[in-house]
């Protein structure tokens, strides 16, 4: 990524032990800014090794840059050109405080950020940033951040049709107790100019109720000319569905088929039976070195766990645990990297202490 020449941050503050509940909420992690992201990488002892920050200021992107200094998930998707767009949720940074929503930061809900990056062994380098008119990264889908109408709009998982990117989101009606949020609706907003600007389709918006309640998080997997939509409740230790479209109908919601443990039921997203338990954020991907599906997610004891399946809709495996709990707290929201299909498995996760995003290697 390029260099800015000047930065938003001229004193760095060495240390801080931030406590708090690992959700994704801009209103309950570090109210000091500037000391997010100085932790470093973690030093990993199981099978999973922490190879570099990603985000924050021990990162090489050097994200403070762009007023970025703590952010979590990290969504990632192949634009089908050659690029690795990377969609973050609540991004923080210095400016005018959302006093009136009880946040000392001035945080963006959503930011997204470009790599070309092939060699994720040193760690993964950002090409280009989304930015707003004053140089920071920019809030590339709007949310009112007012509680209990709409407090944040959260990416959850991206794919690439055709020229087109698709990003689909969940609109945070409020933030409850550590690891349950409620939402009003989740839905796709879709970008023509590689996830430079992006429009919300409202005809995509499922309603947190009825069989639409357990899509609110999703996360894409494109297999066989479908888009999966893996989806669950909003928060975590929820019970995971699946759902599939045809992938030129994937803005026609009356098009998606909800597999209800047997076969395909169109158009009945109550229909959709659960493939999988205790899960938060979801990411799905197809391996070519084991020739499985592969699935990651936090399980009930914020563990990173690891399913596999020889079909998009499983039956999934038992979990393998990739980061304990214990060695690393309030880990969360690991997403495969597209490009990671050997038998070296990277993938983005956050880790709350910093409120940064750490790229993680796991041998399969």
């Amino acid at each position: 990524m390029k260099r800015s020449t000047t930065t938003f941050i001229t004193v760095l503050v060495s240390s801080l032990v931030v406590a708090g509940p690992a959700v994704a909420n801009p209103n309950a992690i570090n109210p000091i800014p500037v000391l997010n992201g100085t932790f470093g990488v973690p030093q990993l002892s199981g099978r999973t090794v922490a190879v570099a920050q990603t985000t924050g200021m021990s990162s090489t992107n050097e994200t403070q840059n762009f007023n970025m200094l703590g952010t979590d998930l990290g969504i990632m998707w192949d634009n089908g050109n050659g690029e690795v767009l990377t969609a973050f949720g609540d991004t923080a940074g210095l400016g005018v405080p959302n006093l009136l929503q009880g946040s000392l930061w001035s945080w963006r809900s959503n930011s997204i950020v470009r790599s070309h990056d092939g060699n994720l062994a040193d760690g993964m380098t950002f090409d280009s940033i989304v930015k707003d008119p004053i140089g920071q990264s920019k809030e590339v889908v709007p949310s009112a951040k007012i509680p209990f109408v709409e407090i944040s709009r959260i990416p959850t998982a991206g794919v690439a049709v055709g020229p087109n990117q698709f990003m689909s989101l969940m609109s945070v009606n409020n933030w409850g107790t550590p690891g349950r949020w409620e939402t009003n609706y989740s839905g796709l907003a879709v970008s023509g100019d590689n996830g430079e600007s992006w429009t919300p389709v409202p005809e995509t918006q499922r309603p947190s109720e009825g069989g639409n309640r357990n899509f609110q998080q999703t996360a894409f997997l494109k297999d066989g000319g479908f888009v999966y939509q893996y989806g669950t409740p909003p928060g975590r230790g929820n019970l995971g569905h699946v759902a599939r479209v045809p992938e030129k109908d994937i803005l026609d919601l009356g098009a998606y088929e909800y597999w209800n443990g047997h076969e395909w039921k169109k158009n009945d997203p109550a229909a959709a039976a659960p493939i999988v338990g205790g899960v938060g954020e979801l990411s799905v991907a197809y391996n070519q070195h084991l020739g499985q599906y592969l699935m990651l997610t936090t399980d009930p004891f914020d563990s990173i766990v690891m399913r596999r399946s020889p079909t998009p809709v499983g039956p999934w495996s038992p979990p393998e645990v990739l980061v304990d709990t214990r060695e690393l707290p309030s880990a969360y929201a690991p997403f495969i990297h597209p490009w990671s299909t050997g038998s070296d498995l990277y993938f983005l996760a956050t880790v709350h202490r910093s409120y940064n995003v750490v790229l993680l290697r796991t041998t399969l």
